[in-house]
């Protein structure tokens, strides 16, 4: 492993632990490249491993326009998805947990069988989908001001924060995830709304998507792991004080708190 590699995922975990935010990585770093940046993330997760934590999940980033042009990239990335990463539906969270916290409705998947790229497709997804759920993501970055590249926000997890997960509902053919339209709200105005097909055209397809570009890193998604498919909306910046709620059709709501 090289110096560089090492040192970025020190800052980053550094940054996490203290909710403090360093500057941007690609500054400090400028050969570094999305290769590298994947493997910074994987040392981080090494090391959360390494410290009893479990992987329950892994999360799609970036898979909508909104979300892409509010960072400037132009293509989906992944991150993990930690069992402490998980907050019960209703809860309050501190606002000191999190550097520059913003929260986002996604649909999340539930696998009662393997996802194993290369080559997996929509319908490999349904069938591998034993429930679906609406779900909150809580977003951040450990890089300051939110002012990342693609290479930055990989390292840095997929700038990974929180979920929030409602009730399963058993998958179903009849349940039209691309149909189905997501309500972000904030401190009890919608703040935002947007359909399942700005998620790369299917929730279904991001989950495809990811179970091919783990693959390369030896990855697979396992039975009982959920995928946080991505945000149907733009993120909302939250606050301490801010109560924040997504709607899903067909799905029901979650909420959280920050205090």
């Amino acid at each position: 492993m090289s110096a560089m590699i090492q040192d970025a995922a020190d800052l980053l975990f550094d940054a996490a632990t203290d909710s403090e935010p360093i500057g941007q990585l690609t500054q400090r770093y400028p050969a570094m490249s999305l290769a590298d940046a994947y493997r910074i993330q994987q040392v981080n997760l090494a090391r959360r491993l390494r410290d009893g934590r479990v992987l329950v999940g892994h999360k799609i980033g970036l898979t909508s326009e909104p979300m892409q042009t509010l960072l400037g990239v132009d293509e989906p990335d992944f991150g993990y998805l930690l069992d402490d990463m998980v907050v019960p539906d209703g809860a309050s969270v501190p606002g000191s947990a999190f550097c520059a916290p913003r929260v986002e409705p996604e649909v999340a998947f539930l696998l009662n069988r393997p996802l194993r790229g290369p080559g997996v497709t929509i319908d490999d997804v349904r069938a591998a989908t034993e429930a679906v759920a609406v779900a909150l993501e809580i977003v951040d970055s450990r890089i300051a001001e939110w002012k990342l590249t693609l290479r930055d926000t990989v390292a840095d997890n997929a700038s990974s924060g929180a979920v929030v997960l409602g009730e399963w509902v058993p998958y179903s053919a009849a349940l039209d995830l691309t149909g189905a339209r997501a309500s972000l709200w904030l401190n009890g105005s919608e703040v935002d709304s947007g359909l399942g097909s700005a998620v790369l055209g299917d929730p279904a397809a991001a989950v495809a998507w990811l179970a091919n570009a783990v693959a390369p890193f030896g990855t697979e998604i396992m039975a009982g792991q959920f995928i946080m498919s991505g945000s149907f909306t733009t993120a909302a910046s939250v606050r301490p004080g801010d109560a924040a709620s997504a709607t899903i059709s067909g799905l029901g709501t979650v909420s959280l708190s920050f205090s």
